[in-house]
C-alpha cells in the first residue's frame, strides 16, 4: 500500500492485510443479516473476534510500527465492533432493551470519525479510498434507517455492508499479493490527492 508513513522493519510484517480481512469478515456477516439474507445473529462471532479482537490487535501492531493513522483507524474500528457485539449480546440475554435510536448514535459517531479518515485515504490509493467511502455511505444509511425506524434503509445499509466487505477483501488480497513479487499483481490505483511539498509550491510560484 502506498503510504507516507515509514514502517520500521524491526517489528515484523504489515498488519494491514489482516486488518482488512478481519473488517471484511465482520462487515460481510453483519451485512448478510441486515440485508435479510439471514435472520439470526451468527454475525456476533465475527463481529467480536474478527472485527473486534483482530482489528484492535492490528491497530496496536501499527502503533509499534509507528504508523499512527492506521493504528488509529484499526484500533478505533476494533472498539466499534466490540461495542456493537457487546450491545447485541446484552440485548440477547435481556440485560438491556434494544433501542434503535441509541444504536443509531453509535453509527453516527463512527460516520463522523470515518469522515476525516476518508479525507486522509485520498493520499493512499483508490482502493483504500473506495473502502472508506463505502464504509461512510453504509454508516450513514444505517444511522438514518435506525433514527427513522426505516427497515428499507437498514436493508440497503446491509447491502452496503456487503459491498464494503468485498472491497476490504480486495484490499487485503492486494496488500498480500503485491508484496510477494517484483511487480504488483492487483491494481490499487494511485493517491487521489498529493499535496505539494513546500519546495514544490515555491517552484510552482516561481514558474508563474
Amino acid at each position: 500500500m502506498a503510504e507516507n508513513d515509514v514502517r520500521t522493519a524491526n517489528f515484523g510484517g504489515d498488519p494491514a492485510p489482516l486488518a482488512f480481512a478481519a473488517l471484511a469478515l465482520a462487515t460481510f456477516a453483519l451485512g448478510v443479516s441486515l440485508s435479510g439474507l439471514a435472520s439470526d445473529r451468527t454475525w456476533l462471532g465475527p463481529a467480536l473476534l474478527a472485527g473486534g479482537f483482530a482489528l484492535f490487535v492490528a491497530g496496536m501492531w501499527e502503533f509499534r510500527n509507528r504508523v499512527t493513522v492506521w493504528a488509529t483507524a484499526f484500533s478505533a474500528y476494533g472498539v466499534f465492533w466490540f461495542a456493537l457485539g457487546a450491545y447485541f449480546v446484552l440485548v440477547t440475554i435481556g440485560r438491556v432493551s434494544g433501542d434503535a435510536p441509541s444504536l443509531g448514535f453509535l453509527l453516527l459517531a463512527f460516520a463522523i470519525f470515518n469522515s476525516y479518515l476518508l479525507v486522509w485515504t485520498t493520499r493512499v490509493n483508490i482502493v483504500v479510498f473506495g473502502l472508506f467511502l463505502a464504509l461512510e455511505l453504509t454508516e450513514i444509511l444505517l444511522f438514518l434507517g435506525l433514527f427513522s425506524s426505516s427497515d428499507a434503509l437498514v436493508r440497503v445499509g446491509g447491502w452496503g455492508s456487503i459491498l464494503t466487505a468485498l472491497i476490504a477483501w480486495y484490499a487485503s488480497a492486494a496488500g498480500l499479493l503485491n508484496t510477494t513479487g517484483t511487480r504488483p499483481m492487483l491494481w490499487t490505483g494511485t493517491p487521489i490527492w498529493t499535496p505539494e511539498e513546500p519546495a514544490e509550491r515555491e517552484h510552482t510560484r516561481a514558474r508563474r
